[in-house]
């Protein structure tokens, strides 16, 4: 590990750490008594946002139970960098607060779609009248609820900045960007998930009103036993992981468990970095991330804040291995060794000795590991059925065929594929089966050539793949695409051996 990496994990593992969080907290306690001010807390709400619909249902439980200043702010969506695929995580928020709500026995049924501009605008026109009134905790669930049943009478075309402006503005100025955000002395709290941090800090402080200890929205606790009715059995857990990111590591023996609880089978699939696909992460945001990660796995017990942050060659050199580790049986054993090496050891995955670290911890060999580290023998076969017709997203009109559709995108991305070190070796119709049985044969076999798995999720990222992507998604039936990784030199693959023989017989 160089100098630099072990000062910088050290540096990390001080500012994550349970002392510092204690010691500014203490801070802030003492100026606010030495002002004599109340116990402020801020709270930010987003009128189109199905978390802040979910906050606000608890504001007026919240206020009783503690002896606090609720200041509300009304601000706008986040910025575009917060949400670089808006419709998507949209989707998803109103998803999973549907979920969310009947956890905590609040109210939210995901109507489909975000209502519209008109709905918007007379929500925080609405909402904007709460605030000045001192009523927003009373009211504002009524609102929600007829803003996501599309119920409120429209007052104009669009939603004026102005009505958030000023929040936004806060916002800002203290260090965040989302809705249903709760700020409490210097502290930031994103949702009704993370509401039990802020109700035990004020507890801590003397500022519960009200009797009792019951939380607004408990965490839920860790399965630790099998108990899965024979019903769930063959089910399959499929768990997106990035070792950039340290909500993977802290969630990952979670899933584990629950895999193991519940008899299913994880399934680990595997994303880049929002950096390496392009996707900015300004400070605030890995700031937040930082802290949060940090309470989360004090709360779980688990070690972190040791870093050595792994964006880059790092990461790559760690996806290399997957598929060699899952070959060994120990995939999620080699997955939780390089997160906790990162996240909680300070090593260094970018180099030899810190990978050695990560490998052996996992279980697995070394020597074995050192030859296939950062290797350029991956190739992706994709099977493909095409439509009779083409049916393009945005319902254009057209008279292309399924597979004239598909030509036009891999005519385009054989443009493409150079750009991110991949080109395409091998393409033909398939003509019949010859062994076997399926009940409907593919179209076409196509296979491309990337360096690794990353340079394949970047292309797929990249503006240019998803310019012509949709000529492929209007001529696709069906498609599977296999990823494959030629064993090191062809030593324990007579048949690849073969092939390289005699393609050197006739060179």
């Amino acid at each position: 590990m160089s100098l630099k990496t072990a000062l910088v994990s050290r540096i990390a593992e001080r500012l994550t750490g349970e002392p510092r969080l204690l010691a500014l907290r203490a801070k802030a306690e003492r100026q606010r008594v030495s002002n004599g001010a109340p116990h402020v807390v801020e709270y930010f709400h987003q009128a189109d946002d199905p978390y802040s619909h979910l906050a606000a249902q608890v504001l007026s439980a919240f206020t009783e139970r503690f002896d606090i200043d609720l200041k509300v702010h009304l601000v706008g969506p986040p910025p575009d960098w917060a949400a670089p695929e808006r419709e998507r995580l949209e989707a998803y928020a109103r998803a999973d607060a549907e979920t969310l709500a009947q956890k905590a026995g609040l109210a939210f049924h995901d109507p489909g779609k975000q209502p519209g501009a008109n709905q918007r605008h007379a929500a925080d026109a609405a909402l904007t009248a709460t605030i000045t009134e001192g009523t927003f905790a009373e009211r504002a669930p009524q609102i929600g609820d007829a803003f996501w049943n599309g119920n409120l009478t429209p007052t104009g075309e669009a939603s004026p900045p102005s009505l958030t402006a000023a929040g936004d503005a806060r916002r800002a100025e203290l260090g965040h960007y989302l809705g249903a955000t709760f700020h409490y002395g210097g502290e930031w709290y994103w949702g009704i998930d993370r509401l039990h941090y802020l109700e035990s800090r004020l507890t801590e402080l003397g500022a519960r009103s009200a009797p009792g200890d019951a939380l607004l929205f408990a965490p839920p606790p860790v399965p630790s036993t099998r108990s899965a009715p024979a019903s769930v059995s063959g089910r399959e857990l499929h768990y997106y992981l990035s070792f950039r990111s340290p909500y993977t590591y802290i969630a990952a023996q979670r899933a584990k468990a629950l895999a193991d609880a519940y008899g299913a089978d994880l399934k680990l699939r595997f994303v880049l970095p929002m950096v390496m696909r392009g996707l900015p992460v300004p400070r605030m945001k890995s700031r937040y991330i930082a802290f949060d990660t940090a309470r989360e796995a004090r709360r779980l017990g688990i070690p972190f804040g040791r870093i050595a942050d792994p964006v880059g060659r790092p990461v790559e050199r760690g996806y290399s291995l997957i598929p060699w580790a899952r070959e060994q049986g120990r995939g999620f054993e080699f997955c939780q060794a390089f997160l906790a090496g990162v996240w909680s050891r300070g090593i260094d995955a970018g180099s030899d000795r810190g990978m050695k670290q990560i490998v052996e911890a996992a279980g697995l060999d070394w020597q074995a590991a050192r030859d296939i580290i950062g290797n350029d023998d991956w190739r992706m076969v994709n099977l493909l059925k095409f439509k009779d017709k083409a049916e393009y997203e945005d319902g254009r009109e057209t008279d292309l065929s399924g597979r004239d559709a598909y030509m036009i995108y891999g005519r385009a991305v054989t443009d493409v594929l150079p750009l991110f070190g991949g080109r395409g070796i091998f393409a033909g119709d398939v003509t019949f089966l010859a062994l076997g049985q399926v009940e409907e044969l593919w179209d076409e076999v196509a296979i491309a050539m990337y360096p690794d798995r990353a340079a394949m999720v970047k292309m797929s990222m990249s503006p240019e793949w998803q310019e012509i992507s949709v000529h492929r998604a209007a001529g696709l039936k069906g498609q599977l695409n296999i990823e494959t990784v030629a064993p090191n030199g062809g030593k324990d693959s007579p048949f690849l051996a073969m092939l390289m023989g005699a393609k050197g017989d006739q060179s």
